[in-house]
Parts: structure tokens; C-alpha cells; sequence
């Protein structure tokens, strides 16, 4: 049974198979979490990065870690909020399902997630949370024992409280 909760967390610094990057289209490094990513691997993820792109909304793609604690980073473009009614929770899910097929590939047993979307894409966060936590809680359902360690990475207390809440709800 894999260990699947949220924490609090820088997620540069996790030791752990994969880290998400909730990245641009161009996977070039960005604001918010695709910067820090970008800024604790080094140069060598741009380079990595540059025959992947462009990665379209809802899919992800894989790298190396560099010089990042994590052996690999997944790059998923999650999707600007519009209202909600241009297909934004089903590409969201997309980014999840999709971010955990390739850790699955790449045999990786633990995964962290930053919330996706959430920022300057201005994705409701409680509803982004929701997506999230129903996303991998079906896409674990049908991948049994994939992973060991799943986690939800907020960058402070009430994120993380939201990734918690919404794990909760997913598993009742």
C-alpha cells in the first residue's frame, strides 16, 4: 500500500525517485515552482529540457534531476483556469495521471507533487486539491503497488492542509 499524504515542504530538497515540476509549455524554467526547480538542478535541465518542448497542456515529460536530491523531474503543463468550463478538471487530471505513468516507467517508487495550476494559472486551489487527490487515488487503484511513497507538497500550511483534507475525502 503506498504511503500518500501531504506535507510541508520545499520539494528541491526531497530525497526522493521524482519530483513534479508544474511547468510552462516551453519546460524552460519559469515563476513559482518551475523556477526553484529549474534554479537547484543547474543549467543542465534547461539542456534536457529543449528537445522535449513543446509539452502541451495535460502532458508531462521526464528528465534528469541533476543536481536536485531527486533522480528525476516530470514536467507536467497543467491548464489556466477559465471558469472552469474549457475542459480545465480533466486536463488537470491529465497532468496527474500522466506525471504518474512515467515515474511508473522510470521504476520510480516515490513521487512528489507541487499543486499544480494553482498559481499564476489561477486554478481554484480546494478545487485543484479535489482533482488531485481523486486523480491519483484512481490512478493507484489501478496501478497497485507502483509506488511506495506518494506526496502532496504545499509550500505552507493551509496548501498543505487543502492536499490533506482532500486525501481524506478521496479515501472515504
Amino acid at each position: 500500500m503506498t504511503d500518500w499524504r501531504a506535507v510541508t515542504a520545499d520539494i528541491t530538497t526531497l530525497a526522493v525517485d521524482a519530483i513534479v515540476n508544474a511547468a510552462n509549455g516551453t519546460l524552460l524554467g519559469g515563476g513559482g515552482v518551475d523556477g526553484a526547480i529549474h534554479r537547484a538542478a543547474g543549467r543542465a535541465l534547461v539542456e534536457a529540457c529543449r528537445p522535449l518542448a513543446p509539452c502541451p497542456t495535460g502532458e508531462a515529460r521526464i528528465t534528469p534531476g541533476f543536481r536536485l536530491p531527486a533522480a528525476h523531474v516530470i514536467h507536467t503543463v497543467g491548464p489556466v483556469w477559465h471558469g472552469g468550463s474549457a475542459g480545465e478538471a480533466d486536463l488537470l487530471a491529465a497532468c496527474y495521471r500522466n506525471s504518474l505513468d512515467l515515474a511508473a516507467n522510470a521504476a520510480a517508487r516515490s513521487i512528489a507533487f507541487p499543486a499544480i495550476s494553482t498559481g499564476v494559472y489561477g486554478y481554484p486551489k480546494q478545487e485543484a486539491a479535489r482533482i488531485a487527490a481523486e486523480a491519483t487515488r484512481d490512478w493507484l487503484a489501478a496501478h497497485r503497488d507502483a509506488l511506495d511513497t506518494l506526496l502532496f507538497v504545499g509550500f505552507d500550511a493551509s496548501s498543505t492542509a487543502l492536499y490533506a483534507a482532500a486525501i481524506a475525502a478521496a479515501e472515504s
